[in-house]
């Protein structure tokens, strides 16, 4: 299905993903299959090469009507089948004796699932570069903001100092990831399908293994150990991937919606004429880009568990649950990629307000150092005994709208511990960084690895 131009498809899609699961191209990735398919049999001397050049002539999508082959399929159940019915119609009309050997030994699955593998391939090329280039630049924000610190937050509450670069890092290293997985893709899942009927290639006697490593070379595609027709596993860890990708991208893009927040005010989205407004309110600066990867991670699991469904299919060949797979996988990739794209503007233009983000650090009376203060002075009194004074100190400091550090001073059994420049120096933004240098150098030490 193509959603190419769609009033949506802009905000959700990436014409050049949309493109590579157009109906044309879907078409075209058939006929490149027959097209190989023949070369290979002509290389293995299983039919005459004298039938190729009228095969390959009548091997290009803009020749056949789109719209008469989907009303066909409709009857037919699967688009090879009128397709190849019309492709042997236009072969035989310039050499009837070619036309015998039009899709010769195999079956419709086989053109389909490998004409699949060649559009996931020609996605996944756009996808890995497009991850590629918004790795860089959170691998350069990460470097760019390892100093600027901020609150951390959990179960949305203000927790204890961070710093942005870590943030940026920690949105890295999930990517790393993915583009690893991204990458395995090639090796052992986007591999030829060719089994003929029931995936014995028994209609090519002894030739089978011959002609489907010639078929594996015309198609640059690895040859698995024997066909797959209902071992769909492959197919949902493909959908898997761009799940996972897809998810994590939903996470920058939530972690980005949140610290745009008018009370927190500390990222946004880049700026832009008509980008972000409201109807009703002219005042609003709404997250787009962000919002749009939210609803892919929205829409993805849903589908992915579609792929997970379908993978107990029957005996030899599948009745529906195969079928279930022709628009699913592609949506997924497509969601993804239109996710990807919109986080790569996000973060390519990201703007931050440091000022606000140190505003929100000495806020709430200095609370986010309590950790800082409770493990320092555990290391005189205790850890239970440090936890309870200080936790203490932070319900005084709240009920008397009192910084923490001043309530601190006023405890003996904390000064008693701690010196006046030593409790002063728990306070310092810089105090409490732990290892968050450590973690983003070894992340970007993971991102300069990457071609």
């Amino acid at each position: 299905m193509s959603h190419s131009h769609s009033l949506l498809g802009d905000l959700f899609g990436d014409r050049s993903v949309e493109a590579a699961f157009s109906d044309t191209a879907r078409v075209q990735a058939m006929l490149d299959v027959e097209r190989a398919l023949a070369r290979a049999q002509v290389r293995c001397g299983v039919i005459p090469a004298a039938a190729l050049g009228a095969v390959e002539a009548a091997c290009s999508a803009e020749l056949y009507d789109i719209g008469a082959l989907a009303q066909a399929t409709a009857l037919a159940g699967n688009p090879a089948i009128p397709l190849v019915k019309a492709l042997t119609a236009r072969v035989h009309a310039h050499d009837a004796e070619a036309a015998r050997w039009v899709h010769w030994g195999a079956t419709s699955q086989d053109i389909i699932d490998s004409a699949a593998v060649l559009q996931l391939r020609h996605a996944l090329v756009h996808v890995d570069a497009r991850l590629q280039a918004l790795c860089s630049a959170l691998a350069a924000l990460a470097a760019a903001e390892r100093d600027t610190g901020l609150p951390g937050r959990t179960l949305l509450q203000q927790a204890v100092p961070v710093t942005f670069g870590l943030k940026a890092a920690g949105w890295l290293d999930a990517l790393q990831r993915s583009q690893r997985r991204l990458r395995a893709l090639a090796d052992d899942t986007l591999v030829l399908q060719f089994g003929g009927a029931a995936g014995t290639l028994a209609s090519l006697q002894t030739r089978g293994l011959e002609v489907a490593q010639a078929l594996a070379d015309e198609l640059a595609l690895p040859l698995p150990a024997m066909p797959w027709h209902a071992a769909r596993d492959r197919i949902a860890e493909c959908g898997s991937v761009f799940a996972i990708l897809t998810g994590s991208l939903g996470k920058i893009a939530t972690d980005i919606v949140l610290l745009m927040q008018s009370e927190v005010a500390e990222a946004f989205e880049p700026a832009g004429e008509g980008k972000g407004g409201s109807s009703a309110m002219p005042h609003k600066r709404n997250p787009v880009g962000c919002v749009a990867a939210i609803a892919a991670a929205t829409r993805v699991p849903g589908l992915a568990a579609t792929l997970f469904a379908a993978m107990p299919q029957p005996h030899e060949r599948a009745a529906g649950q195969w079928h279930a797979e022709w628009e699913t996988l592609p949506e997924i990739v497509r969601l993804c990629a239109g996710s990807l794209a919109q986080v790569t503007l996000v973060i390519q233009g990201l703007q931050l307000d440091r000022a606000r983000m140190q505003a929100h650090l000495d806020s709430h009376g200095g609370l986010l150092y309590a950790e800082a203060v409770a493990v320092t002075l555990a290391t005189h009194i205790g850890k239970a005994p440090a936890h309870a004074l200080v936790e203490r100190a932070a319900r005084q400091a709240l009920d008397g709208a009192r910084h923490l550090r001043d309530v601190l001073r006023d405890m003996p059994e904390v000064t008693d511990h701690l010196g006046p420049a030593q409790l002063e120096g728990l306070f310092a933004p810089d105090s409490w960084r732990g290892m968050s240098d450590t973690w983003i150098d070894r992340v970007l030490a993971g991102a300069s690895h990457d071609p």
